[in-house]
């Protein structure tokens, strides 16, 4: 067992919480969680969990920047060979290419690294949403270059795989030009690299020869104020091809060949670079998932709010139901009719209050002596009941459908369901009905039963008996639909005193008390019903979100995976454990004092002390090397010394900013000081300044 099967095994069950949708919710800013999830999820598979894998793996580095930085340009100069497709159209890059050594080739095209993207090998043209893979004999073995798309391409699918590939190199080659090095874009992949710890070097390209130094100088500053001090620095100067798609003379790009031929060739300086992303990745990961984690416990407010709402509507349509069954409005129409049916003629509840002992008898004649229509009573009651549950269903499901509608989430959430759906939940389901008229027959059987129970007792047994348990059960039933137990407002509202009879006619049998007994185990029960009911027509919505929610604990595994990830940092197989980059620079990937190949005509290499210097253009001197460089400055300008801030040939009223201090990325002040014109170039060699 390798050293670091504790970290990978932490790495995998990380990736096994993050293999499903945490954020199906429209709640707060939910795009740049997914967006989260997603790079976080592809750094797992392209990057970390590959390279901790086969940590002796070849190193990837990824060749990435602006529009028109001259990536490819740059890939096949390198290489010398035309492997990548450069040209004025944008975008170029359709689909990356990926250059290695004949000796690293099977590691490349077998889908270790970036699996996500299916592999193009030999002549054939990459298509996008595909990585093609060519050998180079130029390349030395142990690294590969991975020209990738524009960061700030017009085509979101192509930004979005840049920043993929850049998440899944152990080394960044970041390219941009003297006109553009200083937009806001590139600038957030930088300051992404340095919270990171990727390792990075930058190079500056199309560089005017009368700014060769000068720009570069400046990018340097830009850099140590952003806290990217000591990032290898290369500088190419603009040349004229000799043809369109032309590659640059090998004297322009020797440095950059010879600083990764020397990474490529020791083995310390690979590992100190896969030691300085990899730790630097996983560093990220202490603030990535927690944060993730509480995106997904946001998500978990917003759908118990939308459970709310299912709720509270549903509530409200169980107290209209109370409303109805209380108001006496079931006792009108209809059951009215069947009622007087069932005890003989109006004029006998005219006369009832004076005469129920005598009028007791009459009535167990009716019962006993002919039948009864009490089975045409006990439907017209039960479809009186149906109805008001239906109604009530009805108004709670348009209630909540509008609650939904008008929420971010649940209107997102309905759309998804789609018009057909949204419109079948705006009303109470098809299967109520059925689902009604069952429960209201149980509930008649249970109010059978509570009339057989109490007539049990020997002193009511013949008084029930008389009455029949049916005409005793339909009295009891027209009983629980009234305001009280008693008779106090009953005769009030109620079409011909119905309740009234059904009351006093009980009472007769079982006695006050037992009527009010008898009546709330009635009511309680058919309520339940009802709200069983209810509760079932409210899944209609919920389930919409049972199919979406991330499950319960979601959050709590992430937090718990990040800090096991943590623990288990130390088993990093390369060196020693490295985290943040102390304060004022980065740790350089070459060994101690660097290596330097040839450099183009006209210039010598660096001091091991005073870094790289090019041949200074005739008419200005070299510092010496505790003073810094400083240019000739034309008549009439003077030059600022080393210790108050470089100064070059500035028109009158345009001044440079002095470096400053790292501010949060969406601060307006940061923004504000970051913005450079296009045409900054010129105005530091004090020429014509340029249209963008």
């Amino acid at each position: 067992m390798s050293g670091n099967d504790g970290l990978l095994g932490a790495l995998r069950e990380l990736r096994q919480h993050l293999d499903r949708d945490l954020f199906p919710l429209a709640i707060g800013n939910v795009e740049t969680d997914r967006r989260a999830l997603r790079e976080l999820t592809g750094q797992l598979d392209d990057y970390l969990i590959p390279r901790l894998s086969v940590i002796d793996a070849p190193l990837l580095a990824v060749v990435g920047g602006s529009t028109g930085a001259g990536k490819s340009t740059l890939v096949n100069s390198l290489v010398d060979e035309d492997v990548s497709e450069p040209g004025v159209l944008r975008p170029t890059t359709l689909a990356p290419t990926l250059v290695t050594n004949l000796a690293d080739r099977e590691w490349f095209a077998a889908q270790h690294v970036l699996p996500g993207l299916p592999r193009v090998t030999g002549s054939a043209r990459g298509e996008p949403g595909t990585l093609r893979v060519v050998t180079s004999s130029i390349l030395p073995p142990g690294l590969a270059l991975l020209d990738a798309p524009d960061i700030d391409s017009v085509v979101t699918a192509n930004r979005e795989l840049a920043a993929q590939l850049l998440a899944a190199a152990d080394l960044w080659l970041f390219t941009t030009t003297a006109a553009r090095y200083a937009d806001e874009v590139p600038w957030g992949f930088l300051r992404l690299a340095r919270e990171r710890s990727t390792a990075l070097a930058v190079i500056l390209s199309r560089v005017p020869p009368e700014a060769l130094g000068v720009v570069k100088k400046d990018l340097a500053r830009l850099l140590e104020a952003n806290g990217l001090g000591g990032t290898e620095l290369f500088e190419v100067p603009e040349l004229v091809l000799p043809e369109e798609n032309a590659r640059l003379p090998r004297s322009a790009v020797q440095p950059v060949v010879d600083w990764l031929t020397a990474i490529a060739a020791d083995a310390q300086s690979r590992a100190d670079v896969v030691r300085q992303t990899l730790s630097g990745a996983l560093g990220s990961l202490a603030i990535r998932v927690p944060a993730l984690a509480d995106a997904v416990d946001r998500q978990h407010a917003g759908a118990k709010e939308l459970r709310s709402m299912a709720d509270a509507s549903y509530a409200v349509g169980l107290s209209s139901f109370d409303e109805g069954m209380l108001d006496g409005s079931l006792l009108r129409g209809e059951v009215l009719a069947r009622w007087q049916d069932f005890i003989g003629t109006g004029d006998l509840m005219r006369s009832l209050e004076s005469r129920v002992g005598r009028l007791r008898d009459r009535v167990v004649a009716l019962f006993t002596g002919r039948p009864a229509p009490e089975s045409e009573l006990r439907v017209a009651l039960e479809s009186g009941v149906e109805a008001l549950i239906r109604s009530s269903a009805d108004s709670a499901a348009e209630r909540l459908l509008d609650s939904w509608s008008s929420h971010p989430s649940g209107r997102a959430l309905l759309g998804e369901a789609g018009v057909a759906t949204v419109g079948r939940l705006g009303r109470a389901s098809a299967e109520l009905r059925v689902k009604a008229e069952a429960a209201v027959r149980d509930w008649q059987g249970y109010v059978l039963e509570l009339v057989r129970e109490e007539g049990a007792e020997k002193r009511t047994t013949a008084r029930v008996t008389s009455f029949g348990v049916n005409g005793a059960g339909l009295l009891l039933m027209l009983a629980v639909f009234a305001s009280t137990g008693g008779l106090t407002g009953i005769e009030v509202g109620i079409a011909g005193g119905t309740s009234v009879l059904s009351q006093k006619l009980l009472e007769a049998v079982f006695g006050d008390q037992a009527v009010r007994t008898l009546t709330v185990k009635a009511r309680v029960d058919l309520r339940a019903r009802v709200a069983a009911l209810l509760g079932a027509e409210a899944t209609r919505f919920t389930v919409l979100l049972d199919a979406v929610e991330p499950p319960e604990g979601a959050a709590a595994a992430l937090r718990a995976t990040a800090r096991a990830v943590q623990d288990h940092l130390r088993e990093l197989p390369v060196g020693e454990r490295q985290g943040a980059l102390p304060e004022g620079g980065r740790q350089d990937a070459l060994p101690e004092g660097g290596r330097q190949g040839a450099l183009p005509e006209g210039r010598r290499a660096a001091l091991p002390e005073g870094g790289r210097q090019g041949t200074l253009p005739e008419g200005r001197r070299a510092a010496p090397p505790g003073e810094g460089r400083q240019g000739t400055v034309p008549e009439g300008h003077q030059a600022t010394p080393p210790e108050e801030g470089r100064q070059g040939t500035i028109p009158e009223g345009v001044e440079f900013p002095p470096a400053r201090p790292i501010l949060p990325d969406d601060d307006p002040q940061a923004v504000r000081e970051r913005g450079r014109t296009p045409d900054a170039v010129r105005r530091m060699t004090g020429g014509e300044a340029d249209e963008a």
